[in-house]
Formats: C-alpha cells, sequence, structure tokens
C-alpha cells in the first residue's frame, strides 16, 4: 500500500521555535474562542429553556450556521491561492464574527439565534482556509504536526477560559444570562487587534526537507493562477472520503451538553463541563501534533475516530452525572489526536500554491456534512431517544476509521 512516509524528524539539536505567525494567530484563536465559549456552553438550554426551541431547532441552528461557514471556507481558501494574500481574510472573517456574536444577548426567538449564528460563521468562513495556509506557510515542515497542534491548544484554551468568565459572571456577579453574552465582545474585540497588528502574510513555505518531494513556491507570474478542482492531487479526494462519513456521525456538541442535563449535571455546572472538555484538547493537542511529526498522520486519526466512537457508546449507555464528566473529559483527547493532524495532513497532500484551495474543500467537506449530521441526529433523538442517536455515531466514526485504514496516500507533485 503507498502511503505518505512520516516527516522527517528533526534532529537532536533542532528546537522548534513558534514562528511569529504562528504566536499571533494561536493568540487571535485563543481570544476568539474565550468568547464564542462565554456563550456556547450556556446556549443549547438558553434556546431550549428559555426561547422554547425544540431539540430538533438546535440541530438546525448548528448545523446550519457550520454549513454556510464551510462554503464560505472553500471560496475564501481558492481567493486567497488566487490573490496570494491570506491576512485580509483573516483580518475580515474575525471582525465579522466579533461584532455580531454578542448579539444573541437582545435575540427573542430561535429564528433570531439562527441568523446570527448564521452571521457569526460567515466570519469564521471567510477566515479559515487562509489562515490555515498561513499556519502552513510560516512553519517549517518537520514541525508541522506540532504547529497545527500548537494552535489548536490555544484555541482550545480559550474554550477554558470562556465558560469560566461565563460561570463567574453567572454565581459572582449575579448576572442575566443575557448580560453574560455582552461580555463575550470584549475578547473578540481584542482577537481583531492582534491580528490586525501582528499576522503577517508569508508568501512563501518555509525553506525546509520536504515530507514527501520539495514543494516549491510559484513564481510571481504563476502566483494568480488557480488549478481547476481536478488538479488537486488524488491523495487529497481519497482522504475526504472517509474524513466525511465521520463528520455525518459528529454531530453539533451541544448535543453533549443537552444528554449531561439529561443525566443529571446541574446547569450550573455545564460551564465547568465544557471547560473540562476544553483543558483536556488544549493539554493533549500539542503533544499529539508533534508525535504525527514522527509516526505519520495517519495512526494518529484513526487511533482518535475509535476513541470518539468509544465515546458516543459511552453516552449512548451512560446513567449517572459522572459518566457525563468522565466522558467529557475523554472527549477531549479525541480532539487533541485528530484536529490539528487532520490539518496537517492536508498540507502533506497538497503543493503549497493550492493549500487555500485544498483547506478550504477540507473545511467544506467537515461543514456542509454538519447540516444533515446534526438534523438526523437531533431527528433521531426525537423519535427513538438520545441512545440511539449516540449509538449511531459511534458507529459511522468506526466506519470511517476503517475507511482511513485503507485509504491509498501518495506524494504531492511539485
Amino acid at each position: 500500500m503507498s502511503s505518505i512516509p512520516s516527516p522527517p524528524v528533526a534532529p537532536p539539536a533542532a528546537r522548534w521555535t513558534p514562528a511569529r505567525n504562528v504566536l499571533a494567530l494561536a493568540a487571535v484563536s485563543f481570544l476568539t474562542d474565550a468568547s464564542s465559549e462565554i456563550i456556547a456552553p450556556l446556549l443549547p438550554l438558553f434556546l431550549v429553556g428559555t426561547l422554547g426551541v425544540t431539540v430538533s431547532m438546535v440541530g438546525v441552528i448548528e448545523g446550519g450556521a457550520e454549513t454556510v461557514a464551510s462554503l464560505l471556507k472553500l471560496a475564501s481558501g481558492w481567493w486567497s491561492d488566487r490573490v496570494s494574500r491570506r491576512k485580509p481574510l483573516i483580518v475580515a472573517g474575525y471582525a465579522i464574527a466579533s461584532l455580531v456574536r454578542p448579539l444573541v444577548a437582545v435575540a427573542q426567538s430561535g429564528s433570531q439565534v439562527l441568523a446570527i449564528r448564521l452571521i457569526d460563521r460567515v466570519g469564521k468562513g471567510i477566515r479559515g482556509a487562509p489562515r490555515d495556509a498561513l499556519l502552513a506557510a510560516s512553519t517549517p515542515l518537520e514541525f508541522r504536526g506540532r504547529a497545527f497542534g500548537f494552535h489548536r491548544a490555544a484555541d482550545h484554551a480559550g474554550a477554558v477560559v470562556g465558560p469560566l468568565v461565563a460561570l463567574a459572571c453567572l454565581q459572582w456577579l449575579g448576572m442575566p444570562v443575557r448580560h453574560v453574552f455582552w461580555v463575550a465582545a470584549i475578547p473578540g474585540a481584542l482577537a481583531v487587534l492582534v491580528a490586525i497588528g501582528f499576522v503577517r502574510e508569508q508568501r512563501a513555505p518555509s525553506a525546509v526537507a520536504p515530507v514527501v518531494a520539495p514543494v516549491v513556491a510559484a513564481p510571481p507570474a504563476q502566483a494568480a493562477e488557480v488549478a481547476p478542482l481536478a488538479a488537486l492531487p488524488r491523495s487529497f479526494w481519497l482522504t475526504m472520503v472517509p474524513i466525511l462519513v465521520f463528520t455525518v456521525g459528529n454531530s453539533t456538541d451541544a448535543f453533549l451538553l443537552l444528554r449531561a442535563s439529561q443525566l443529571g449535571v446541574p446547569t450550573a455546572l455545564i460551564p465547568l463541563l465544557w471547560v473540562l472538555l476544553h483543558l483536556v484538547k488544549s493539554v493533549s493537542s500539542t503533544p499529539a501534533g508533534a508525535l504525527s511529526d514522527r509516526v505519520g498522520r495517519r495512526p494518529l486519526i484513526v487511533a482518535g475516530w475509535l476513541l470518539y466512537a468509544a465515546v458516543y457508546g459511552g453516552f449512548s449507555l451512560a446513567t449517572d452525572p459522572w459518566h457525563a464528566w468522565a466522558l467529557f473529559g475523554v472527549y477531549g483527547v479525541v480532539f487533541g489526536l485528530s484536529e490539528g493532524t487532520e490539518k496537517a495532513l492536508v498540507a502533506d497532500l497538497v503543493p503549497a500554491r493550492r493549500r487555500g484551495t485544498a483547506f478550504g474543500w477540507y473545511q467544506a467537506t467537515v461543514g456542509v456534512a454538519a447540516l444533515p449530521a446534526s438534523i438526523v441526529f437531533g431527528t433521531v433523538w426525537e423519535r427513538h431517544g438520545s441512545p440511539a442517536a449516540f449509538a449511531m455515531g459511534a458507529a459511522l466514526a468506526v466506519a470511517a476509521a476503517l475507511i482511513m485504514s485503507v485509504v491509498v496516500l501518495t506524494p504531492p507533485e511539485a
């Protein structure tokens, strides 16, 4: 079976130091996720308990928002390749999301929350693919997994801080939930300022020993050319198949919060449950990314997806509040193993001049599948109960892991 060799292991004397862009983008993601996660753990209960929407409507809101984001990621990634500029799209994306996100505080219906979430995700869609392409271009290839893991760690660290801020506002300051949502505007504004002031364009990838073949930056005359879809490597498209299968079973995490509430976790402790999840994500992401640099991407992705299946199987069988706490902790490891590693694999499979387009397709695949995944999950929950919905997600994760185990990966052409 053909496969991409593991990235070259750095010599013992080599020590990874995050580049300026890696640090800046990590800081921006930290602040943005802190803003987002002030709202996220409270939103499902706010929708169901305060606005009276159904569980299936929660799936429509979250899945629809991610689908819009994914389609824009495809367009923005393609455009950033065409103009050879990433920063304007990155800044615009963060600015749009940070401006609209706190408006959940004034929403009076599920449809209004849906509109706000859609615009929020428009911002995410604009920035996602260009940001990941810029991260890949700013990092020596032998440290690529570690860089993406570091970025995910910072992102999840923000998701630790956000719920703690929400908890402090609710428990110590006695704020109503709607007032807590306004607090999210502060870290969102700081994220935009950091993106404007510290992120820099880098139009060529770092010159290091290649993973599989030399990846040469396109000369200026070719930088504006955009390859047709067929020009993206076959291995990239083959890899999208198991990723799509996995994502169809990977519904919004809002359902996990509803399941935790169903198991008896008090509403006041839901933000702490969210903190636990993202703390584990943050702690595990960088080491897992570094491990993928040494042993290859595929083993970690497969392990992460199988662990996901085990966690969802656990949620299907859970009966007590402590089960939710334990499962949320293990669930965080799933993201540490797979999130950054998947992105590093995309960068491995595609020549540098096409990475914006490739990341756009990758994120579009993940995002478009989010809508049917969440709608189907919510429908199965309402008709057959939450255990059946979680069992379905577990089965699809196992299927995806099996496909990823046998898919043929070949080096990209320069």
